[in-house]
């Protein structure tokens, strides 16, 4: 869980800035957008070997 302390002269909009970047660097709202819904095994396969291709077919184009 992520947590920060409210620093001397510190405005409450740089607080919540600095929670925000320990949210995101902490995958927390990843993790709760990916188990959201259930994924069977075969349909995250499925999924992360078409990534893959992209991801492939996209380094092929830059070079």
């Amino acid at each position: 869980m992520a947590t920060v302390v409210l620093r001397a002269n510190e405005s409450q909009d740089q607080l919540l800035k600095r929670f925000r970047k320990k949210v995101v660097k902490s995958g927390v709202l990843s993790t709760v957008r990916r188990k959201r819904w259930f994924v069977s095994k075969s349909e995250l396969r499925r999924v992360e070997k078409k990534k893959a291709i992209r991801r492939i077919k996209r380094r092929q184009i830059e070079h």
